[in-house]
């Protein structure tokens, strides 16, 4: 399951949609940026794990920057439950392509 929150303009979002493992693993796939990285071993099905890992990552690499709390909040509203964002948050922290550094207040995760 899959759920976004935010808004148009004005007008609220909540919006919930359910994906099989197939249709996590089309998304993961289409949001892989350089197809050169992939590597000649046979492809397998991406389970919803390791989908929400790869659209999470993405996520932090696009954007580049994120405070601690906003990127929780986007996490929480990719996974639709807080617990789920948090394991998200907490496998980001310790990932060799995030730094972590204090930013006052709040962690900022950078990808690097």
């Amino acid at each position: 399951m899959l759920r976004i929150r935010g808004s148009i303009g004005d007008w609220p979002v909540d919006l919930t949609l359910e994906m099989d493992d197939a249709d996590w693993a089309r998304l993961g796939a289409q949001l892989q940026v350089d197809k050169t990285e992939v590597s000649a071993a046979p492809v397998k099905s991406l389970n919803q794990d390791d989908a929400l890992w790869q659209v999470a990552r993405d996520l932090l690499r696009t954007a580049g920057q994120l405070s601690g709390p906003d990127l929780l909040d986007q996490l929480e509203g990719l996974t639709g439950s807080a617990a789920s964002g948090k394991r998200l948050l907490v496998r980001l922290r310790h990932s060799a392509d995030v730094k972590v550094t204090n930013g006052g207040d709040t962690p900022i995760y950078t990808w690097l």
